[in-house]
């Protein structure tokens, strides 16, 4: 028996993995942590009062087309680099999509209200709960995620844990943008990108920590 029979017999008498695959337990992961951050939001701030009528503006309806196109492609790409031999491909180009969307109506914004109203609508009235609640709901699936992403071997455990807090970032800013009342993109611009850093940070810090072989 040659090598290459050797291997292939070897690979053929290979028990089956236990349990289920990375890909399934990542997204279990992402639901789960998901649903806790969504039942710790309800149970706690909840949804504006006036969502209802705020869901037929733009700019309310353009922070979640925003916080879903940082989610889906963090989420991907951190699922990606899980494997040691991955590479980012053409999905890092994507992480792109939510700053040119935001910034296209930031120029519109900055167009079409008065200067001095810019850094009233920059400040809001909701930065500190941005700062604070994007973080603190982005704890369960980040945590859910990072213990998902142990069943993998990332030859860059940082990033792609990095990428898991931007994911769970998505997650939490598209679930407080329903209880958010400051919609200007000036305001989105601003605060959910530095709320969003600081769970990145995080995941960072973690995937160092737990994802490091």
């Amino acid at each position: 028996m040659n090598t290459s029979d050797l291997i292939a017999a070897l690979a053929a008498d290979a028990p089956a993995p236990a349990g289920p695959s990375l890909r399934r337990r990542f997204l279990i992961g992402l639901g789960a942590g998901a649903l806790v951050s969504l039942a710790l939001f309800l149970t706690t701030v909840g949804p504006r009062p006036d969502i209802a009528d705020a869901a037929h503006t733009l700019r309310f309806d353009l922070k979640f087309v925003d916080t879903l196109a940082m989610l889906l492609p963090s989420a991907l790409l951190c699922l990606r680099l899980s494997r040691p031999d991955a590479e980012a491909g053409a999905l890092i180009g994507w992480l792109l999509a939510p700053a040119v969307l935001l910034l296209g109506a930031v120029a519109v914004e900055l167009a079409v209200v008065p200067r001095e109203l810019w850094l009233t609508r920059i400040v809001g009235t909701n930065w500190y709960h941005c700062l604070t609640l994007v973080p603190v709901l982005a704890v369960a699936p980040l945590g859910a995620l990072i213990a998902a992403l142990r069943e993998g071997a990332p030859s860059r455990p940082m990033l792609t844990g990095a990428l898991a807090g931007v994911a769970a970032a998505g997650i939490s800013a598209t679930i407080y943008a329903t209880n958010c009342t400051d919609d200007s993109p000036l305001f989105v611009v601003t605060w959910y990108p530095l709320a969003t850093a600081i769970v990145a940070v995080a995941g960072a810090w973690a995937g160092r920590r737990f994802l490091s072989w």
